[in-house]
């Protein structure tokens, strides 16, 4: 296997460990955006850069951590749409509600790719009818994510922020 394929592997196979730990107990090129769309009172969580291809700013949360699952487009893409049964090539963001600071980024290396089905809740409900090309923000509360367990760098009860741009969908 070539090295930037032992890369890819490497990178793909923390990502699933990490998404698939969990229990279930516990716009413009230059706009930002920190609406959800999903939230009857337009309350603004945190701020994400739509710079479509390149690695997003994000930053830190504001606010009480919400307790229900939150999904924004950032930036709507037009390929193939994810599907809870699809396969995910994706880069991403992974932001602690609590602290602001980035636990995990595959933007350091490369796309991860795993199945939908396989990682947390927060995932498997809140990319299905996300496209190709688009950048979506999800904040996810503990019992759609680790719990009270927690897992590796994530704490127990711990609020996170994804931000995940879709690369492709299979």
């Amino acid at each position: 296997m070539t090295k930037p394929g032992k890369a890819l592997l490497a990178t793909s196979l923390a990502l699933t460990s990490l998404l698939t730990s969990c229990t279930l107990d516990g716009g413009s090129a230059t706009k930002e955006t920190a609406m959800s769309d999903n939230s009857a009172t337009n309350r603004e969580y945190l701020s994400v850069s739509a710079n479509a291809g390149a690695e997003p700013t994000v930053r830190k949360p504001i606010g009480a951590a919400p307790t229900t699952l939150i999904t924004k487009d950032i930036i709507v893409g037009t390929g193939a749409e994810v599907t809870p049964t699809s396969t995910l090539t994706v880069q991403y963001i992974l932001i602690s509600w609590k602290t602001g600071e980035v636990i995990q980024s595959s933007w350091a290396s490369q796309p991860a790719v795993f199945a939908l089905s396989g990682v947390i809740q927060g995932w498997q409900q809140g990319m299905p009818g996300m496209k190709v090309g688009g950048r979506r923000l999800l904040v996810i509360p503990p019992d759609l994510a680790y719990g009270a367990n927690g897992a590796g760098p994530i704490g127990p009860n711990e609020t996170l922020a994804f931000v995940v741009d879709v690369v492709a969908v299979s």
